[in-house]
């Protein structure tokens, strides 16, 4: 694919703008605008919103960088210098959600914001900015997937600068994850919207994104080629935290029909 857009000699330095970081910024924009676009829908002030979404996404990028350390210590471990490649790094999603779900937590107990009604409107734009961000990934080479040869959509790298900042397998033909998980973000964002204005209590679209990307996640994991993601037993670390994921869905689902359901409308007799 097409891991750097340009590279130019500025001071005697190389600078090269990687098409993952353009498609990363990109994906961010994307998000802030269905942030407002729902916020105006739901006729709410869309400005605290917007900055609970600019420190989540600072403490997601802080968290996914910080579990590709851990899942893969050992590597990080016996060469420290490689350590600074994890600012190129897109990192792990899961250390990224978990990041941002920390950082959120903290904004709202700083501020007065209902958390559950924020949390579903944050859902969808983090659904379409994985939906976006994962074609920087194809760009990028990273997150690659097993080889499928004869596969008609299979996708082939061929260059080496790829290989030399993520390992990507070169003149292979790939299962295209990232594609897979591109199109997959892209249907759950399309389904959280539609659920939007039918949720029956606050909380639902989050609780729905968390349950339909790990089903995914969990399922994408076998298609994946690229080793640095950590395994333990018989699953990889990010089929487990699917695993964690879904069973506090399953959890709070009960809860949350009980202490934020949505009341009908007022003469709703059909609801009622």
């Amino acid at each position: 694919m097409y891991p750097r857009l340009f590279t130019t000699h500025l001071f005697n330095r190389e600078l090269t703008l990687h098409t993952y970081g353009v498609l990363l910024a990109l994906a961010f924009v994307v998000s802030l605008w269905v942030v407002g676009w729902l916020c105006r829908r739901a006729r709410i002030d869309p400005a605290p919103l917007m900055d609970l979404a600019v420190y989540s996404l600072i403490g997601g990028l802080v968290g996914a960088r910080l579990m590709l350390l851990a899942v893969d210590w050992r590597f990080y471990s016996s060469h420290p210098a490689e350590l600074w490649s994890l600012l190129q790094s897109g990192g792990v999603f899961y250390g990224g959600l978990i990041g941002g779900l920390i950082v959120a937590a903290l904004y709202l107990w700083r501020h007065p914001i209902a958390g559950w009604p924020a949390a579903d409107i944050l859902a969808p734009a983090v659904a379409i900015g994985q939906a976006i961000g994962r074609l920087g990934c194809l760009a990028a080479g990273c997150c690659f997937g097993k080889p499928a040869a004869g596969l008609a959509w299979a996708v082939t790298f061929r260059d080496m600068y790829a290989n030399r900042q993520v390992g990507t397998p070169v003149d292979t033909p790939l299962h295209p994850s990232q594609v897979y998980e591109s199109i997959a973000c892209a249907l759950i964002f399309i389904v959280l919207v539609w659920m939007m204005p039918r949720k029956k209590f606050h909380g639902q679209v989050a609780l729905a994104y968390i349950a339909l990307y790990s089903a995914v996640r969990f399922g994408l994991e076998y298609f994946r080629g690229d080793a640095a993601r950590g395994k333990f037993g018989p699953l990889w670390t990010s089929q487990w935290v699917a695993v964690v994921l879904v069973l506090g869905v399953i959890a709070l689902v009960p809860y949350l029909l009980k202490r934020q359901r949505i009341a009908p409308p007022a003469g709703d007799t059909a609801a009622a």
